[in-house]
């Protein structure tokens, strides 16, 4: 693999921070609506991340793999990888657990990994089917 320019790591830090950024509103708006237990909020940005992983796992390495590498970067490693959760997801299962809600705990782990198979699976069909 060639060596990233410096512009292409900016890409991929642009979208990370635009990514972290809306993560962060994310979750709080919709663990705000919630308002119990469950992190819905990750959940939430856990499932949709997927799905639209899946997409654009399609739209960039199977329809338009012409395009330049820094959009791919800029959406899926950048934008995606840091609108995506999964380091968010293992603390809050770890502090329910330490909580003694094991049957939330668990829930949320099965929950979460169904989804987003699920979420990212269904991206991927709908990406085929659309481009």
């Amino acid at each position: 693999m060639a060596a990233l320019s410096i512009w292409h790591w900016a890409v991929i830090g642009l979208g990370g921070g635009l990514g972290a950024m809306a993560r962060f509103a994310t979750v709080n708006f919709i663990n705000r609506l919630h308002g119990s237990q469950f992190p819905l909020g990750t959940l939430s940005v856990n499932v949709v991340g997927s799905f639209i992983m899946g997409v654009a796992f399609v739209f960039f390495t199977i329809k338009f793999q012409q395009l330049p590498s820094g959009y791919k970067s800029f959406v899926m490693v950048g934008l995606l990888g840091a609108f995506t959760t999964f380091s968010s997801f293992a603390l809050e299962t770890l502090s329910l657990i330490q909580q003694h809600y094991f049957t939330i705990a668990l829930l949320y782990i099965a929950a979460s990994i169904t989804a987003c198979l699920v979420a990212v699976l269904a991206g991927y069909v709908l990406g085929k089917f659309i481009f």
